[in-house]
């Protein structure tokens, strides 16, 4: 049974862009793909013109984040949390010495 009080806000795992589209899914009970392609279809069929619906939406939408944690950019999806970006370090490597006087080459 659903919830009598649920509201749409912006998908929390659910985000290419700003979670409006994933959304809107998890607040109808779809999957956020069909979400998607749906929208893709009208905004060729209606002349690019959804794509101002989109970026009012992505507005007025209130986000489904929590306020506690600001340091995590928006990437609270699966994907970078898998991923170990900040703590991968490379070594650097050294410079092979090139000998000036070398034009053989040439």
């Amino acid at each position: 049974m659903r919830s009598l009080k649920r509201k749409l806000t912006k998908s929390r795992t659910n985000v290419i862009l700003t979670g409006t589209l994933g959304g809107i899914a998890e607040y109808f009970g779809i999957d956020a793909t069909i979400v998607r392609i749906i929208f893709v279809l009208i905004t060729f069929g209606a002349a690019f013109s959804p794509i101002l619906l989109y970026i009012i939406m992505a507005l007025i939408i209130p986000s489904g984040r929590s306020n506690s944690r600001r340091d995590d950019y928006g990437h609270e999806n699966p994907y970078y949390r898998s991923n170990s970006y900040g703590s991968q370090k490379k070594e650097r490597k050294e410079a092979e010495k090139v000998d000036d006087d070398d034009w053989s080459d040439f």
